[in-house]
């Protein structure tokens, strides 16, 4: 049951990110097709009391191990995943959906079964309802030979390993005792995030990561206060043959427990919850991804806790990248309290920040400005902004081009302190500083979706809406509120000084 690799123990949480890089993760399980169509609901059916759901766009995600294989990917390591499909078109959609990741995948195709599929209809952010595809009957003895020949060639090239068990067949009993097997003898851990209510079928395991629902099913024991916890988890370990037992508790954090010291409870970092979907996955592959680059178990769930409350602050299947992530716990030691994830980026990592959100379907909005003194007109305008998009950068003046452009008494307020007011709005997810007389550098290396100014302009004059244009993108411009402006309101402030 091995917890970490042989390297050294690095002084940070930020450092244990930094070499996520080196990690090596094989993941085995259920993997399925998330489907997320976007629609509207404005009318209740006269055939009966049921809502009409107008269909609009469509999306595909991987789901399931697939999703934890994302997430590893996302966070920088290398990832080989291991799954069964059907001979379907959603295998066929899964399969190109992986590939468009760069993700190193293994689909068997199974004749006698179809792709696990979850469609979700969502209005408004909100899930309306969903439709799944799928059997549960266990994967046939011939598959899991196969499975169980590729893992052995392949255990030897990576650090840790990960059984995603959604108990859709794949992993049954004497494959998972078999890749446990074949894992403890070429000294990697395993980590599995379960779903037999038997934990038992995870001995072995290094690690399970059961939420409070499967923990209650596995135990009897309800892990809703801190000592139930831990009651629970020390009759996991019992029960299981594991090395110790992680339990997600949703807003109340995460409890580890282990044999050899004392419970550790670790309050949620979460201050917006979006969408609650796939938030195991990340967590059970921030783990793995950690242990395989060499982090000791304690920081491996710290790490984990934190990524877990980024990806609850996204919609739909999201996955954190490692600029999140120490962001995040940067603010989290310096004591910053914000809502939602907003984060402060150089323009190099706003590019990498901006890719990531692209790549999980987000629209990427963006829009600039002084703020020196924060008013309705600047809130209205974020509002517009923020509703325009997923992900909204806000691109703000340095003091040195505050001065240039409205003299030398402004700003009022410097740089750092009108970042810190911007990124304490809920509205506003990036916070990018540039020096220069406009922002068209920042939109020519961002390539936003969205590109949103005030009604005072006119297309013609809005300084990138060419770049937005020609790359397919959309301009908008926003009413403004009569009256209200930093100069007016600076200028009344002396008056009455």
């Amino acid at each position: 049951m091995v917890m970490s690799g042989p390297a050294a123990e690095p002084s940070s949480l930020e450092d244990h990110v930094q070499r996520f890089a080196s990690a090596r993760v094989l993941c085995v399980g259920d993997v399925m097709l998330d489907r997320f169509i976007e629609g509207l609901v404005k009318r209740i059916s006269p055939e009966s009391p049921v809502p009409i759901f107008s269909s609009g766009q469509g999306q595909v995600f991987p789901g399931g191990a697939g999703n934890v294989a994302r997430n590893i990917f996302s966070l920088g390591a290398k990832v080989t995943l291991i799954g069964v499909v059907g001979e379907d078109e959603s295998g066929r959609e899964l399969a190109a959906s992986l590939a468009a990741t760069s993700i190193s995948a293994i689909l068997l195709p199974c004749k006698d079964r179809p792709t696990t599929e979850k469609t979700r209809f969502v209005s408004h952010g909100q899930h309306v309802f969903r439709v799944d595809r799928e059997t549960t009957a266990p994967i046939s003895e011939e598959t899991v030979v196969e499975i169980i020949s590729q893992v052995e060639g392949l255990i030897g090239e990576h650090d840790a390993v990960v059984l995603s068990d959604y108990a859709k067949g794949v992993l049954t009993t004497d494959l998972v005792a078999s890749i446990i097997k074949l894992a403890g003898m070429a000294g990697k851990s395993v980590i599995v995030d379960p779903k037999s209510s038997d934990f038992g079928k995870y001995a072995g395991a290094a690690l399970i990561t059961p939420n409070a629902a499967e923990m209650q099913a596995a135990s009897g024991i309800d892990p809703a206060t801190d000592d139930d916890a831990v009651n629970a988890g020390q009759l996991a370990l019992s029960r299981a043959e594991v090395g110790a037992v992680l339990i997600t508790r949703g807003p109340k954090g995460m409890t580890l427990v282990t044999p050899e010291a004392d419970a550790i409870h670790i309050n949620s970092t979460v201050r917006d919850v979006y969408d609650v979907v796939g938030a195991g996955d990340t967590v059970v592959a921030t783990v793995a991804t950690a242990l395989g680059a060499g982090v000791g178990l304690e920081d491996a769930v710290r790490i984990a806790n934190t990524a877990a409350g980024i990806a609850v602050g996204k919609r739909g299947t999201a996955v954190v990248s490692p600029d999140e992530l120490l962001m995040e716990l940067r603010h989290q030691q310096q004591g910053w309290e914000r809502r939602g994830q907003p984060i402060m980026l150089t323009l190099e990592d706003a590019v990498r920040y901006t890719a990531a959100r692209k790549a999980e379907g987000k629209k990427v909005g963006f829009t600039n400005g002084v703020f020196d003194i924060l008013h309705p007109g600047h809130i209205s305008m974020l509002q517009f902004s923020s509703d325009a998009c997923d992900c909204l950068i806000v691109g703000l003046n340095t003091d040195a081009s505050v001065k240039r452009l409205k003299g030398p008494e402004r700003p009022i307020n410097t740089e750092n302190d009108r970042a810190i007011v911007l990124g304490a709005l809920g509205m506003v997810d990036v916070v990018v500083l540039f020096g220069a007389d406009t922002p068209i550098d920042l939109i020519r290396a961002i390539k936003p979706d969205v590109l949103i100014k005030g009604a005072d302009y006119t297309l013609d004059n809005v300084v990138g809406a060419d770049v937005v244009l020609a790359n397919g993108g959309t301009v908008l411009l926003a009413e403004l509120v009569p009256g209200v402006s930093s100069t007016n309101t600076i200028a009344k402030a002396r008056r009455r000084g």
